[in-house]
């Protein structure tokens, strides 16, 4: 059996280049190697998107979620692949399958589990699997693809 890692924001942010308002994810947990792993992001009213998107009813735009899972992914490969500290980037190339199933909002805990489909160390195009929930409900669902830019 595989020992599981996990990241907290102290790793998240020595793996991911994003910085508030942008950082998405609070803590990554349950890391197995580059295959799955579990983020979590706690959603807070004083997030700016809520100014806007909807005054009066808060909702937490479906990109952010999105975005929020591939960061999980992100972090999943870059602790495997001991990138804390060297400057890894990330880019989106494809979004696919992705559906939107409830409102995510203040004081809701998201939970993102994500599956690599394809990658492998020294690769360069990764995809992924992701479905994030909301207290055992699914709230979104996509697979996507994306450029690690993994130094050497």
């Amino acid at each position: 059996m595989t020992e599981l890692l996990s990241a907290d924001i102290q790793l998240i942010q020595r793996i991911l280049p994003h910085r508030y308002p942008f950082l998405l994810v609070d803590k990554v947990e349950a890391i197995d190697g580059t295959a799955t792993a579990t983020g979590i992001k706690n959603v807070t009213f004083n997030e700016p998107h809520f100014q806007g998107h909807f005054p009066g009813l808060p909702i937490m735009p479906g990109v952010t979620i999105v975005e929020a899972m591939a960061q999980t992914a992100a972090v999943m490969v870059g602790t495997a692949l001991d990138m804390a500290d060297k400057e890894m980037k990330v880019y989106f190339m494809a979004i696919d399958k992705c559906k939107f199933r409830r409102k995510v909002g203040p004081g809701d805990v998201l939970k993102m589990h994500l599956t690599t489909l394809r990658g492998k160390q020294g690769g360069k195009v990764w995809k992924f699997s992701g479905v994030a929930e909301v207290d055992g409900e699914m709230a979104a669902e996509a697979e996507f693809t994306a450029m690690m830019d993994l130094p050497a």
